[in-house]
């Protein structure tokens, strides 16, 4: 019988290594995974690369990784964000890489990941310093570089709603960057706030079908009951 249901969010993200790459899902707080991101913090795990829409900020989340000196290496859009110092020091001091890339590229670079493409061509960031060093064409008569697609070791991503089998809905923009990195990661972990029968969520409305998912974990939200 599938069942990817796991009992904790210890147990969801047991066995992420030393010096995996990880996605993380997330625009702000909607569809940030922060209890698998505390689960991941506990685990002792290090020298991570956490692709990510930013660096962490507030002190919670992928900040408190960084802060702890877990990430080796942040590839995101924002890496500057309120209270986001551990980042900004560490950064300064040599102590944590950066590869900075526009939102647009980063979710595509994602998606081609998932969808087993190599990479594209886009004019984003031609003729700046996010462009050096890549590969330039012209492209109907446009000058566009060349990006390479992003996969990773783990996602880790927040939806509202799964059934055993790990098909996922989502919660309005908490949706954001979860349904392409549950395709581009080769270990899906889903934080998750409520659990259905089988056979109850719409099939028109699943977002990511179960095929991309491993683990899914039942989080309760704050104040629940």
């Amino acid at each position: 019988m599938i069942n990817k249901i796991v009992a904790t969010v210890q147990d969801a993200v047991s066995g992420v290594a030393d010096g995996s790459s990880i996605l993380v899902s997330g625009f702000g707080g909607a569809g940030l995974p922060l209890a698998l991101l505390d689960a991941l913090l506990e685990s002792g795990a290090k020298n991570l690369t956490i692709v990510s829409n930013n660096a962490g900020n507030g002190g919670v989340g992928i900040a408190k990784l960084v802060l702890a000196r877990r990430v080796q290496k942040m590839v995101c859009s924002f890496p500057r964000q309120p209270e986001s110092g551990a980042f900004d020091d560490l950064y300064r001091a040599g102590e944590i890489e950066l590869e900075l890339v526009p939102q647009g590229t980063l979710a595509e670079r994602i998606r081609a990941g998932g969808a087993g493409i190599g990479g594209f061509f886009t004019p984003t960031g031609y003729g700046t310093e996010l462009g050096e060093g890549k590969e330039v064409k012209v492209i109907d008569g446009v000058h566009q570089v060349f990006e390479k697609a992003i996969k990773a070791d783990v996602a880790l991503i927040k939806a509202e709603l799964a059934d055993r089998y790990g098909n996922l809905i989502y919660h309005g923009t908490a949706r954001n960057y979860g349904p392409v990195m549950a395709t581009a990661a080769a270990c899906t972990v889903v934080q998750v706030s409520r659990i259905v029968p089988l056979g109850s969520l719409n099939p028109e409305h699943v977002v990511t079908p179960g095929v991309y998912v491993q683990r899914v974990v039942c989080v309760q939200p704050q104040g629940a009951l």
